[in-house]
């Protein structure tokens, strides 16, 4: 009797695995989906994706809340938001690729609209320091174009909507230690050691 109540079960799960699919597929064709968003698992911990139809738009560390990056999602693109994780399969195998040394940078298409102004120009410097080295805080303010904003630097790397993909963890202090990141500073040791290897 339980055998066959827990093939049942499972015969209900997987039509709701079927029916939502169906939903997400349906809603993007309808043009009601405007944030897709999937959870993968990482070294660094559960990091939650989110996309727009233009690109990825935010990478979430778990210690950031994943229900507080989708409500800020909500608020500032669109509360029509739904879990789609095929979607998320190139991205997905990429993070797999990267954790497992074989990637040394993503190639997705990013919507970058949470960021503007100096702190997008920062963003857009990050893919220039290369996989295995790193920066400092002052060297990423010099080549963003203003040498003294070394602080907004600090802020642009920690409100940076994507990290992991746009590599804010290879900026570091003068000194050679870490700095703060949104993932926690094991997060920054786990990567950097990973990219040093």
């Amino acid at each position: 009797m339980i055998d066959m109540f827990q093939f049942f079960g499972d015969e209900v799960l997987l039509d709701s695995r079927v029916l939502h699919e169906r939903l997400v597929t349906d809603a993007a064709r309808e043009g009601l989906l405007d944030v897709a968003y999937h959870t993968v698992d990482s070294p660094v911990g559960p990091l939650l994706l989110a996309a727009t139809e233009q690109g990825l738009v935010k990478v979430a560390f778990d210690r950031q809340g994943h229900d507080a990056a989708l409500a800020e999602l909500a608020a500032v693109i669109s509360p029509r938001i739904l879990r789609a994780p095929s979607r998320f399969d190139p991205l997905a195998r990429q993070l797999d690729e990267y954790f497992a040394g074989e990637r040394q940078a993503f190639d997705v298409p990013l919507d970058l609209r949470l960021a503007r102004g100096f702190r997008r120009a920062v963003l857009e410097h990050l893919t220039d320091i290369e996989y295995g080295r790193t920066e400092s805080y002052a060297q990423v303010a010099a080549a963003a174009g203003s040498p003294k904003a070394v602080r907004a630097v600090g802020t642009a790397c920690a409100l940076n909507p994507v990290p992991v993909v746009l590599p804010c963890h290879r900026v570091v202090r003068s000194d050679g230690s870490y700095g703060q990141y949104a993932g926690g500073e094991e997060a920054k040791r786990i990567l950097l050691t990973m990219e040093a290897a």
